[in-house]
């Protein structure tokens, strides 16, 4: 995995209240992690810091934006990101064993003896999950489709010959349809 040192932050030498960190985001960061199904990364995280005297809460800003796939048509399209999330780090004697039964996802358990805490983890998954699951190309303000009309046509004619024709994988099946 590559360096990630520049994730961690040294939290123990912070004066209580706010600070704010600001990370820019390309494809690199993703290197170490699965195959993105978005390429072009040009993401800004900034991340709010509030330390209180037992805790630290998190608040992370997404802005930016990725190339995706649209599902509708194959063109390539850019998908502005903004979203929000905020994290709760408490610090208790056993974190491993308050992390395990927590149901809440916003709440993070740390040791009291940490100095450090690594953000890398949690900007990975507020990016994905800021990207929408839905990706089409949209409407024109006419409402006709933004999407390339040549792929809709095709998908179009390919639906009709299966329903025309019945697929023959599912042909036995059909028997079972009325019972």
């Amino acid at each position: 995995m590559a360096n990630r040192h520049e994730y961690e932050i040294a939290f123990v030498g912070l004066k209580p209240g706010k600070h704010e960190y600001v990370y820019d985001i390309d494809d690199k960061f993703f290197a170490d992690y699965q195959p993105q199904d978005f390429t072009d990364a040009q993401v800004t995280v900034k991340l709010t810091l509030d330390k209180k005297s037992s805790f630290l809460m998190l608040k992370f800003e997404i802005g930016g934006a990725v190339t995706l796939i649209c599902d509708l048509c194959g063109n390539t399209l850019q998908k502005n990101l903004w979203d929000e999330f905020e994290v709760l780090v408490k610090m208790v004697d056993n974190p491993e064993e308050m992390n395990d039964t927590e149901e809440d996802p916003d709440v993070y358990y740390i040791s009291r003896t940490e100095s450090h805490i690594n953000i890398a983890g949690w900007m990975y998954e507020f990016i994905n999950l800021s990207i929408p699951l839905q990706r089409t190309c949209g409407e024109n303000p006419d409402g006709s489709s933004k999407c390339n009309q040549e792929a809709l046509d095709m998908l179009r004619k390919l639906n009709e010959h299966h329903i025309e024709n019945g697929n023959p994988i599912w042909k036995d099946l059909d028997k079972f349809r009325n019972n």
